[in-house]
């Protein structure tokens, strides 16, 4: 069991190269690159269950960790684990791999081999992301998770993908040159790319405060780009329009904020708290902001990307409101989203897939057509806005509450808003697809219900939806340790050098 806890991170980043080889090297016969991806997404989706079997909320510090160097000059070592912070988000990656697998599985019908490649090579660049722990090999898999995205709306958009590429490639490329500058001149104060040894000399002062402050700057500038937060939203539409399903469930959200959380909060705690006033305003207005643009909208690709800007502002509250019940609130959020988000996103891939068009109004009536489809998107909805019982609420209600009673009661308010509006759109959404008078598109098409393959993924997702909304404590403690623990890592400093521990229980401002 050494053996493999000592090797299973690097299996799991391995997993899906190796998966892109095969597919490379086999003939396009049918549907055979389908399914050598959907084995491989499937086998990589196991690795990573081994990850909570076997993690011990006792230890401190990163566990499953392999530290080997790679480059002499300039010092790159090969440093990956995980913490109860993104523990859970390298399983969450290996669930939606496979469920963007079976989203695919008939509406990419030209050049699979390629779209299945670049999928998974997607997918060794996220789960580095996440298991990084050397700046320039985080650096590294940051820049390649931009490029199959890029690539893959470019070649598979449905109208007009290479001006949405374009667009995202440059909003999502450009704030990744300061990035790259700040990682270098931080190096060269350290000389070394390592995380804990960063957070060490930032804890004890040994790194000039001045030039610190353009360099958390940076970093947060990338990240917030990624997330997106308002105003820096301009990608989102036009990706969410023409990205294929499997990208559009991976492309906002997680990276950025998980990199907010690990990189910025972390690395940076007091600069940090000097920019989260700023950030928690600008989060208030995107929940706001995103929600009213979505309920105006008559696209549905363009309402869940809307839809999402709201929800991503929301958890973004929870970081920056550096309360210990928010933050653990927003990482809980952070996956219930990508659960509720991979079954929408299936769900609509579905109609269009059926249908030929994202026009609400071209729907209607649909519910006795295709009875299967209804019941599982209305149960996605209700889990999107928040219902008790099911797993967005619990998300919410740590991050809403924590804000009321240890930021501002006003903001809270605000942010409560946004969420009755979300309720409002995702609701208006169903009724006007499913429900009321049958419309010419679906009265001339045959009803065609969801198949077993899609039904196969689709009852699990519920069930999530379900036991996170029932049992949040098989997730929250894991995700506490993350939380509390780089913050914690200051405190063996003497006293002079201690900097304000960022994220605090109710109570102890």
């Amino acid at each position: 069991m050494t053996a493999i806890d000592n090797s299973i991170l690097t299996l799991i980043l391995l997993g899906p190269l190796a998966g892109a080889v095969l597919v490379a090297l086999a003939p396009e016969r049918g549907k055979l690159p389908n399914w050598i991806a959907l084995v491989t997404a499937l086998a990589t989706f196991g690795l990573t269950l081994h990850l909570p079997a076997h993690f011990d909320m006792r230890a401190s510090g990163f566990q499953f960790a392999v530290n080997q160097p790679w480059i002499e000059r300039p010092a790159i070592f090969y440093h990956v684990g995980v913490d109860g912070l993104s523990l859970w988000l390298v399983v969450l990656t290996g669930l939606l791999a496979p469920v963007g697998m079976i989203a695919s599985w008939n509406a990419i019908a030209e050049r699979r081999k390629v779209f299945f490649i670049l999928f998974l090579v997607q997918q060794t660049a996220m789960f580095g992301v996440f298991i990084s722990l050397d700046l320039m090999l985080y650096y590294g898999f940051w820049e390649l998770s931009l490029v199959p995205m890029a690539v893959l709306i470019a070649m598979y958009g449905r109208k007009d993908g290479p001006k949405a590429a374009l667009k995202f490639f440059l909003f999502t490329f450009i704030p990744s040159a300061p990035l790259l500058v700040a990682i270098l001149w931080l190096y060269s104060k350290i000389h070394s790319f390592d995380l804990t040894a960063i957070q060490n000399n930032v804890a004890l002062g040994l790194i000039p405060a001045g030039p610190l402050c353009w360099v958390a700057l940076a970093f947060l500038f990338a990240f917030a780009v990624k997330v997106p937060v308002f105003p820096l939203h301009g990608w989102l539409a036009d990706t969410f329009s023409e990205a294929p399903v499997a990208l559009a469930m991976v492309v906002a959200g997680k990276l950025g904020l998980y990199s907010l959380l690990r990189f910025h909060i972390g690395l940076f705690p007091v600069q940090a708290r000097a920019a989260a006033p700023y950030l928690i305003a600008l989060a208030v207005i995107g929940v706001l902001y995103g929600a009213c643009l979505a309920l105006a909208q008559r696209d549905f690709w363009r309402l869940l990307a809307f839809a999402a800007l709201s929800h991503l502002s929301l958890i973004l509250l929870g970081i920056y409101g550096f309360t210990f019940t928010g933050t653990a609130g927003a990482v809980y959020q952070i996956l219930s989203h990508g659960v509720v988000d991979g079954a929408l996103f299936l769900l609509l891939g579905f109609l269009y897939d059926r249908y030929s068009t994202s026009q609400i109004n071209a729907y209607g009536g649909l519910a006795a057509r295709l009875p299967r489809t209804a019941t599982f998107f209305v149960i996605a909805s209700l889990a999107m806005i928040g219902l008790p019982m099911l797993n967005s609420f619990v998300g919410e209600f740590l991050i809403l509450s924590s804000t009321f009673t240890g930021v501002s009661k006003g903001w809270a308010i605000a942010a409560s808003v946004g969420m009755i509006l979300g309720a409002a759109y995702v609701l208006w959404l169903v009724q006007r697809i499913f429900y009321g008078p049958e419309s010419q598109v679906a009265a001339s098409k045959p009803g065609d219900d969801l198949h077993f393959r899609e039904l196969a993924v689709l009852w699990p997702l519920a069930a999530l939806m379900l036991v996170m909304g029932v049992a949040p404590l098989l997730w929250l403690p894991s995700i506490e340790t993350g939380v509390r623990l780089p913050q914690m890592r200051i405190s063996s400093y003497s006293p002079e050098h201690v900097l304000p521990i960022p994220i605090l229980r109710e109570g102890q401002r």
